[in-house]
């Protein structure tokens, strides 16, 4: 009977930190040559996401989206976190500020 009413410890708390670690997810944008890379990223629908961008330019950018409503100025060489979501599935837009006609992208969320 002991093992059994341990079950019902363990279970619980191993559900309590695969939430945990869902909520922490993290992905990753590269601004080098003022693109982004991936141009298209795609991240799961519902869950808050932590996305940090990695700026190896030489000049500063800001990360825009009005779709998202967030806006982060990445100076040059260093990496800049921007926490978004949870987010319904769809696409949405970001762009670099100081270089809008190269570096935009999407994030799809499914």
């Amino acid at each position: 009977m002991k093992r059994f009413s341990s079950l019902f410890v363990v279970l619980p708390l191993a559900l309590c930190l695969n939430v945990a670690k869902a909520a922490d997810e993290g992905f990753v944008l590269t601004l080098k040559d003022h693109q982004f890379t991936p141009s298209t990223l795609e991240i799961p629908a519902g869950q808050k996401v932590k996305l940090t961008i990695k700026n190896q330019d030489k000049t500063a950018e800001e990360f825009e989206s009005s779709d998202l409503h967030r806006e982060k100025v990445i100076p040059a060489g260093k990496d800049g976190v921007v926490n978004i979501g949870p987010l319904k599935p769809g696409t949405y837009s970001f762009k670099g500020e100081y270089n809008p006609k190269t570096a935009t992208g999407t994030i799809v969320v499914k």
